[in-house]
This record gives C-alpha cells, sequence and structure tokens, in this order.
C-alpha cells in the first residue's frame, strides 16, 4: 500500500532557522504524534506537506504522488486543520462548505450534513457568530467531507473545552477504522496525543530526535527507586539520577537493562513507577542527543 507521506532530506532554510533534512514515512492506518516545543518546526513541516511553502532541497511525496505544483492532483488526498480556522467570515458555514466542495471531486454532501449533525453545529449562521468549538467542528467538517487518505492537524483543539475534545478525538477514531487513512497530528495536548496515536516523532530545533511506538515508549521508561550505598553509582539506560545518602531516584529509558543492572549490585526496596508519554515527552526534549541517540 502507497505510504501517505514520504519525505527525503527534506529542508526549509530560513535567515535564523533550518527544517531538516527530514526523512520521514507515514503508512497508511497509522497516526503519528508530532511532538516539539514552540519554534521546533512542527508547523514548518505540516505547511512543506500542503505546499504552501516551497522546499529548499529534498522531496516528498502525498499517497504516490509527487508534490509538482503543476500538477496539483496530490492535494485532493490532503485534509487539513489547525489552530487557526481561515473562512469566509461573513458567509455561512454551510456556504463556505459549499464554497470547499468545489475543489474535491469526492467530496460527499450527505458525509458533510452527517458530521454537522452529529457536532451539532448551527451551519445557517455567518462563520463570525461561532464559537470557537464550533469554527474547530466546520473546519473537521470540511477536512473529513472528502475522505482524504492523509489528514494533517496542527494544534486543532488548542483552546477547546474537555467536552468538544473528546468529540473530535471521536470521529478521528472512527477516521481511521478503515486502515486506509492517516493522521499526522502535531499538539500540546499530550493527553489527546496518548489515547489517539500509534508512534511519536520529537522534533526540536528543526531536527527530527526520534521516533518510536507509543506503546514501546511507555513500556521502556519509568522511575526507579533503590536503595544502595555509594554516591557514584553508573547505571545504564538512565536520563536523569539523583540520590540522598542511601536512597536514589533514577528515570531510565531502558526499564528492563537498568533493573537487571541494579540486582547485579545488590540494590534494596526497588520501586518502580510508570510514566505517562506526557513526563517521557519532557525527558525526551529536555534530555538532548544523548538520551535520543541512545534509543537510536
Amino acid at each position: 500500500m502507497t505510504a501517505a507521506f514520504s519525505m527525503r532530506d527534506l529542508v526549509k532554510k530560513y535567515p535564523d532557522f533550518q527544517l531538516g533534512p527530514l526523512n520521514l514515512v507515514l503508512e497508511p492506518g497509522t497516526v503519528l504524534g508530532y511532538i516539539g516545543p514552540n519554534g521546533s518546526g512542527k508547523t514548518t513541516t505540516m505547511h512543506l506537506l500542503m505546499g504552501l511553502i516551497k522546499a529548499d532541497d529534498g522531496t516528498a511525496e502525498i499517497c504516490g504522488y509527487a508534490q509538482n505544483p503543476d500538477e496539483p492532483v496530490w492535494k485532493a488526498d490532503i485534509g487539513y486543520v489547525g489552530d487557526e480556522q481561515v473562512f469566509y467570515e461573513y458567509w455561512s458555514g454551510e456556504k463556505n462548505l459549499e464554497f470547499l466542495s468545489q475543489f474535491y471531486p469526492t467530496w460527499s454532501n450527505p458525509r458533510a450534513a452527517g458530521l454537522a449533525k452529529r457536532f451539532d453545529v448551527p451551519l445557517k449562521k455567518p462563520v463570525r457568530e461561532l464559537s470557537k468549538g464550533n469554527r474547530v467542528k466546520l473546519a473537521l467538517i470540511g477536512a473529513l467531507a472528502h475522505r482524504p487518505r492523509l489528514l494533517l492537524l496542527d494544534e486543532p483543539t488548542s483552546g477547546l473545552d474537555p467536552v468538544v475534545r473528546s468529540e473530535f478525538l471521536d470521529v478521528l477514531f472512527e477516521y481511521m477504522e478503515s486502515g486506509e487513512t492517516a493522521i499526522f497530528y502535531s499538539t500540546h495536548i499530550l493527553s489527546d496525543i496518548s489515547r489517539l496515536a500509534d508512534e511519536l516523532a520529537f522534533i526540536d530545533n528543526g531536527r527530527l530526535k526520534l521516533r518510536r511506538a507509543k506503546d514501546d515508549l511507555t513500556d521502556r521508561w519509568c522511575k526507579i527507586s533503590f536503595q544502595l550505598p555509594g554516591n557514584n553509582i553508573r547505571l545504564p539506560g538512565i536520563a536523569t539520577q539523583r540520590h540522598e545518602g542511601r536512597d536514589h531516584q533514577v528515570v531510565s529509558f531502558d526499564r528492563e537493562m537498568t533493573l537487571r543492572h541494579l540486582g547485579v549490585l545488590g540494590a534494596e526496596n526497588v520501586e518502580e513507577h510508570r510514566m505517562g508519554i506526557e513526563e517521557i515527552a519532557v525527558q525526551i526534549l529536555k534530555g538532548g542527543d544523548n538520551v535520543a541517540d541512545s534509543q537510536s
């Protein structure tokens, strides 16, 4: 099956920032969470995939089509929802969707109407009168009505209440059921990523640091406390370590290896505490190249 997207040595340069070279492939049936601090290159990556900006080097394909601006057939396979929703503000939601439908041969009016009913979006109202939550819902309707094979989400639920976010995620789960579609999802709300994503890619300062299956990260990372005499204890697989007398606390990115070594050293009162995705993400992003490279 053709990849939803593939990037090969993709580079975008600005006077004070460079993204890439990026090498990323997203297969159908996969949700890839894209995690990084503000200014790390997440939105630039999304804009490159949509063709809103041009790469300085490298190549990209969308669903098997080269990103050729003269032959934009590849754009029909993309749906996009960002943190800012751009509509004709004085038009109704219904008229905005009607306008969008002209650009997508596979657009389904019944699907759009079904999503609008499910989300309870007042399509007759001018968009400028819609709440933040209803604007995001309208954007999602516009992104899904043509059944795209690739859905790009760039901080789509920022500022939304938990109920709207939950509705949003429920629709995304259903969207993935066919196994033929893929989602590339950037957000700071890591609880959403934790619920939805299959894999996580971490980016910082324009450079991809690490890509891993979500379950692999939660299986391998943990906090471990133990008792052992000595101040300069060297343990494998450690991201951070602190101690007070015989009491030690470490964060391990290779749980089994660290525990095995503690057994060899004769550590006492060993306790494990599993870590959530948010804690793990913070450790990876602040741990520098040493943590990322050790897991590559």
